[in-house]
């Protein structure tokens, strides 16, 4: 244990200045070094078992029909959840209170947009061998281009690969007192190793494995808020606590913040993430199911585990109100909560084992991200963009052996970018990071993806405008640049206010987003050539169209 203090100067004097001590005994590092050699360890076995699995570069990039439904739930809901919901959404709950329950609800979006999508996604992606979601889209609507530019607009997930190497950092930080810098190379060497090991495998069995946990740690936090841990009586006294600090922290809307301010605010929670159980990370785990028979059964498994993992937000009121507003002071961050929350009211060795369910919590997502994030620059720029083009005398087992060894290289490639991001970004709160990554993705992805998964007359140009008018809409309006066109006293400010004030949101400017994709790939598959009658019979088979259904 010295040897660690000294290599990362892990000083008592050190803690008491960082504010993150809370009086703690040094046994805390020591519990939390020994659960971690035993996690990392048995993430870096799980990668070793998943190169057996891995045969070629369609094995690394799907893990195509190879988990049943119940495992691979648990890895989708896990992909799902992320660090936003175990940190990030404890973050929002401390600062805002019970207003923030609202997201709670957002499983309901997202698997909502699962349900949507899944046949056609399921069904047409194993017929056409994709390896990706950009890829799908291409062949969705037989365009090279849309496959381009959506594997393009991918790289803003980026932003939401920093935001799982910020949780990482936040609680290798607290638990093993580490420094900002080391916090951040140690999570994301970890994440290097197992995931270029064995690809999708390696992303799934970890993800359903540390799914599991984070359905432990969930069910602790429920029982922890209902009995009021660490505060005189049940959780209306934690309710009570809340209202004695701010009467802004019990009311059903927080007016003091644009996150929860109006309705609008709050249904934007579950209506901006219906394309998220879509984008590249996670929809690429639907072509690993074993039976296309137990679509609904996979659903269903993975909606409870969703809603379960939701109620982290609850560990954030929880934490407020035994801690009181000590993690908003300078040097601190709301980030904290959860895992302040457990060195507070658990004996060491305990607080360090739960520790390491918030790092499981943080790692399913952010591998997933990495292997769709390598796919981006392997599949659909190298294999099905450059090869064709500029070498098509190569064979296909040449094409796959290269695009299996540029996986594992870009792999490695994306990590530091990411980590580089991630520093930038290590004071913002981790939820708001991550949507910044999303926002834009989901708003594009509304209108061609989810759209398009249950309206045959999406066109390819309908597909185009749509992902433009998409991403465009979220950028304009969450970087504040209709001000510059804003122009008062006219029959169009009530409008302008109602935008202007959405900015700060991005959950709020994706939902509107989505709106516009919709409408604007509507619009315009109104007005162009109809994809031809025999690619939609081979895309969507017997299905009925809208109309037919209705």
């Amino acid at each position: 244990m010295h040897l660690l203090a000294w290599m990362f100067h892990l000083t008592s004097d050190t803690y008491a200045h960082r504010g993150l001590t809370y009086g703690l005994p040094m046994s805390l590092f020591a519990w939390s070094w020994l659960f971690l050699m035993l996690y990392v360890g048995g993430m870096l076995f799980i990668g070793y078992l998943a190169t057996k699995r891995v045969k070629d570069a369609d094995g690394y990039a799907t893990a195509r029909g190879s988990y049943g439904p119940f495992f691979l739930a648990l890895a989708f809901a896990a992909t799902t959840a992320s660090g936003a919901t175990f940190l990030g959404g404890p973050g929002l709950a401390y600062s805002y209170g019970t207003a923030t329950m609202w997201g709670m609800l957002y499983p309901c979006g997202v698997y909502l947009g699962l349900l949507i999508c899944l046949k056609l996604v399921s069904t047409a992606g194993n017929k056409f061998a994709n390896r990706s979601i950009p890829e799908f889209l291409g062949d969705r609507y037989g365009s090279d281009g849309i496959r381009i530019l959506v594997s393009i607009f991918s790289l803003v997930l980026f932003f939401y690969l920093a935001g799982q190497l910020v949780s990482g950092l936040v609680m290798f930080e607290i638990m093993l007192g580490l420094s900002q810098e080391w916090a951040l190379i140690i999570t994301t060497v970890v994440l290097l190793f197992y995931v270029t090991m064995g690809g999708a495998h390696a992303d799934i069995l970890t993800d359903g494995v540390q799914g599991f946990i984070m359905l432990l740690l969930a069910l602790v936090i429920i029982v922890m808020f209902l009995m009021g841990a660490g505060i005189d009586g049940n959780f209306m006294a934690v309710i009570d606590n809340l209202k004695e600090q701010d009467p802004n922290l019990v009311g059903v809307l927080n007016t003091s913040t644009p996150l929860y301010h109006n309705w609008w605010s709050m249904l934007s929670w579950s209506l901006a993430l219906i394309p998220l159980g879509m984008l590249p990370h996670i929809g690429n785990k639907i072509w690993a199911l074993d039976d296309n028979r137990e679509r609904i059964r996979f659903v269903k498994y993975a909606f409870i585990a969703g809603m379960l993992m939701a109620t982290m937000g609850l560990g954030g009121l929880l934490a407020r109100a035994v801690l009181g507003d000590s993690l908003l002071q300078e040097g601190m961050s709301p980030n904290q909560a959860l895992p302040a929350l457990f060195i507070e009211l658990f004996p060491t060795w305990l607080a360090a084992l739960i520790g390491v369910g918030v790092l499981a919590a943080i790692m399913s997502t952010a591998d997933g991200l990495v292997v769709s994030s390598s796919q981006v620059i392997a599949n659909d720029l190298y294999r099905r963009s450059y090869v064709p083009k500029f070498q098509p005398q190569l064979s296909s087992d040449e094409v796959d052996r290269r695009v299996l060894n540029i996986s594992r290289i870009s792999t490695g490639v994306v990590l530091l970018i990411c980590m580089g991001l991630a520093w930038m970004l290590v004071d913002q709160n981790i939820a708001l990071i991550i949507m910044i990554g999303t926002g834009g993705m989901m708003a594009a992805f509304a209108g061609p993806l989810v759209m398009g998964a249950v309206w045959h007359g999406v066109t390819r140009a309908g597909a185009y405008a749509g992902l433009v008018s998409g991403m465009a809409a979220f950028l304009i309006l969450h970087s504040g640049s209709l001000s510059y066109i804003y122009i008062p006293d006219t029959f169009l400010e009530p409008v302008f206010s109602f935008l202007m004030g959405e900015m700060h949101n991005p959950y709020s400017c994706a939902g509107l987003g989505e709106i516009v994709s919709v409408a604007v790939t509507w619009g315009v598959s109104k007005l162009t050539a109809p994809l031809p009658a025999d690619h939609i019979e081979k895309l969507f088979g017997d299905t009925p169209t809208t109309s037919e259904a209705s």
